[in-house]
């Protein structure tokens, strides 16, 4: 026997708000029942890519109200996650959110509060746990022993719209909060232990930013057991397409790199496949035979098919579904949003307040 279909509201319309809504539109557990941006052009050309129908809204708060949906999917600017969330928390809706969860650690533990009272679920858009190349990733390197040594970064040069959506983000929020959480996630993941120091240095290089705004940063976070990783992001048209996708783990069993997809492979930094396509594993064992070489060559293990962007959102919305429809206890999936938003703010710390910052 079917379903009855969640009822979501869907908020924002670039590369995420697009790429979910599709994801709504092709799963049956789902019905779509508003679209909101702020942007009339941007809503009727993502309305007219689902085939039309939908209603539109201009306004978060009146379309909430008038749509009583079940669920609300919220992918606009992060400065506008914790009033969405938490209203949509409070009229009783389940709530799916992009990353960052907030542009603070006091507001995205205001929404993890709220949820936990409300008794709603709340799936953070971590993308890269859905990722079947990541996942084996993940596990790999958990192979290696400890301590690890993580170096990942995504810059970006962008241009046109892309520059254009990179300011827009910028106007609260540096590249290395926006994109540094997911990865230090990933660091969380792989090591298993509590973060407990940061560094942080940032660069402004455009007078296009807000006063005060960097739109380069890298991060450096020691953990617990030992293990230490570092990530650098940054947007704008000066960037440099050389070297922009590392992920590159280290520990005393050799070490674990993905082989980037084809996006980064042509030094596509725009590409928003190739933020997370991988194309192999390549492993590399340190232990040494009797003649003090090499015991075993290194190898390039295959991953399982890419899915791309939009297969991977459609993982994430079939996930938040089975959330809702099993009740699947999400702390531990919250608590690690705000621990990852906690490293992140406290390199932006770092870097304007010059001094290490212990968590």
């Amino acid at each position: 026997m079917s379903q009855t279909p969640i009822r979501v509201l869907c908020v924002g319309a670039g590369h995420m708000g697009r790429s979910h809504a599709l994801a709504y539109h092709k799963l049956p557990g789902f019905r779509i029942v508003g679209l909101v941006t702020r942007s009339a052009d941007s809503r009727a050309k993502l309305n007219a890519e689902l085939g039309g129908g939908y209603e539109e809204f201009g306004d978060f708060h009146a379309a909430l109200k008038a749509t009583k949906p079940d669920a609300v999917s919220i992918s606009s600017y992060p400065d506008t996650h914790a009033e969405y969330a938490v209203a949509a928390l409070e009229a009783g809706c389940h709530v799916f959110v992009e990353k960052p969860l907030a542009v603070s650690v006091a507001e995205a533990e205001q929404i993890v509060a709220k949820a936990k009272a409300m008794k709603r679920k709340v799936v953070i858009g971590y993308i890269l746990r859905h990722h079947p190349a990541w996942t084996q990733f993940i596990k790999t390197v958990q192979t290696l022993g400890k301590p690890l040594v993580m170096r990942m970064n995504l810059n970006q040069q962008s241009s046109g719209e892309n520059w254009k959506t990179h300011r827009a983000l910028m106007q609260t929020c540096s590249p290395i909060v926006d994109c540094g959480v997911h990865y230090v996630d990933v660091m969380c993941l792989m090591t298993g232990s509590r973060p407990v120091r940061v560094s942080g240095i940032g660069a402004r290089l455009s007078d296009e930013l807000p006063a005060g705004m960097v739109n380069y940063g890298q991060l450096q976070v020691t953990f617990a057991d030992g293990s230490v990783g570092w990530y650098e992001a940054g947007w704008g048209p000066m960037m440099s397409e050389e070297a922009f996708f590392v992920k590159d783990v280290v520990g005393p069993k050799g070490s674990v790199t993905i082989v980037a997809g084809k996006g980064s492979q042509e030094g596509n930094s725009a590409d928003v496949d190739g933020h997370t396509g991988a194309q192999a594993l390549k492993v590399h064992h340190a232990a040494l035979g009797a003649d003090g070489r090499f015991a075993k060559p290194d190898q390039l293990v295959p991953t399982e098919a890419d899915p791309g962007h939009d297969g991977l959102c459609e993982r994430e919305q079939a996930y938040f579904e089975k959330a809702i429809r099993e009740d699947i206890d999400l702390t531990a999936h919250m608590d690690d949003a705000v621990n990852s938003m906690r490293i992140v703010a406290a390199a932006d710390q770092s870097f304007r307040e010059g001094r290490t910052i212990n968590l």
